[in-house]
């Protein structure tokens, strides 16, 4: 794995519309610690707020199996497709480029 390939998916995850405050601030944190002395600790610290941020495909179903009207029935089926196909993660932009960094995190951190 690349750095830049790490980069990109914290950038990503910033950036939806559908990342937590907290979690933006730790992809902020971190981006803002590339390549100085700063950079491990940031990056243990965005590892530890997505691994309380990122939900899983599970919890993705039943949230929006919460809701009511076509959307939500279109969401669930989509879910249910996503995990019959082996997604683990929530599928929304945020959660997919989270679950990517935390699948990764043996590939960038000492």
């Amino acid at each position: 794995m690349k750095k830049e390939e790490l980069i990109q998916k914290v950038t990503e995850m910033k950036d939806a519309a559908s990342c937590c405050p907290e979690a933006k601030e730790a992809c902020e944190a971190y981006l803002a610690s590339v390549g100085t002395e700063k950079e491990e600790a940031a990056l243990k610290a965005l590892y530890q707020e997505l691994a309380e941020d990122v939900n899983d495909i599970d919890g993705f179903i039943a949230y929006v199996g919460s809701k009511t009207g076509p959307e939500a029935e279109a969401a669930v089926a989509a879910g249910r497709e996503a995990k019959k196909n082996g997604a683990t993660y929530c599928l929304c932009p945020a959660c997919q480029a989270g679950g990517w960094i935390l699948d990764h995190q043996n590939d960038f951190l000492k």
